[in-house]
């Protein structure tokens, strides 16, 4: 018996060890720690990292006003006069709404009354024996080409104010038909008085008050708001 006992305790440190390799067989392996990219360790990780862009949420801002640009319409009613380029003629546009008037006179025989449309800066309009005219026109200026009387002229004029415009008479004068046409710019006065169809020199107007004379008698010319005539 006594012999026994060194095998006996052989064999159960054998089978210890054995059961002990087993369990450490069946055990999960650690996993290998980054340690240049272990937050414990203060270090900055090698891989990168693919960030997904917020998104933004909807803005219910209006947006910002946009800064007004040469061309823009100006704000209706509006009249522009000057003389055409080269100062042979005078010329007179009075914008109202959607529609505008004309009127072109060399203040002497030559003069033509046109009528149209004024829309989105553009101007068109036409008048007697095919007078035409067409251009632009913004706050400040209208310019253009207007054809009458078989010649053609060119014009840039700037807007005016009060008492400068275009004035307009039409009335019966001792058994005559009278119409009368002036273009006002700072008192400076351009204009013919038809009788009966024969064109002649107007005469002087009171932008104040539209008064005239016409063959001795007295005329109260009206001012042209683009409106109609």
């Amino acid at each position: 018996m006594k012999r026994n006992g060194p095998m006996i305790t052989l064999l159960a440190g054998l089978a210890v060890a054995a059961v002990l390799l087993a369990l450490n067989a069946t055990a999960p392996s650690s996993p290998t720690r980054n340690r240049a990219g272990d937050a414990d360790a203060g270090g900055v990780g090698t891989a990168t990292l693919s960030a997904t862009p917020p998104v933004s949420a909807p803005s219910n801002a209006a947006p910002s006003a946009a800064a007004p640009t040469a061309g823009a319409p100006a704000a209706a009613p509006a009249t522009y006069a000057g003389s055409t380029n080269g100062g042979a003629a005078s010329i007179a546009i009075a914008v109202h709404g959607g529609t505008a008037v004309a009127y072109l006179c060399d203040g002497n025989r030559t003069e033509a009354w046109l009528q149209g449309s004024a829309a989105a800066g553009q101007l068109n309009l036409t008048g007697a024996r095919n007078a035409r005219l067409t251009g632009t026109y913004d706050a400040a200026a209208a310019n253009g080409v207007v054809v009458a009387a078989g010649r053609e002229w060119t014009f840039t004029v700037a807007q005016v104010k009060p008492p400068s415009g275009l004035y307009r008479a039409s009335a019966d004068v001792r058994g005559a038909q009278v119409v009368g046409g002036w273009i006002v710019v700072n008192g400076r006065q351009v204009g013919i008085t038809t009788v009966d169809g024969e064109p002649g020199a107007a005469s002087s107007l009171d932008p104040a008050t539209g008064q005239t004379t016409i063959n001795g008698e007295p005329v109260v010319a009206k001012p042209v708001d683009g409106s109609g005539f």
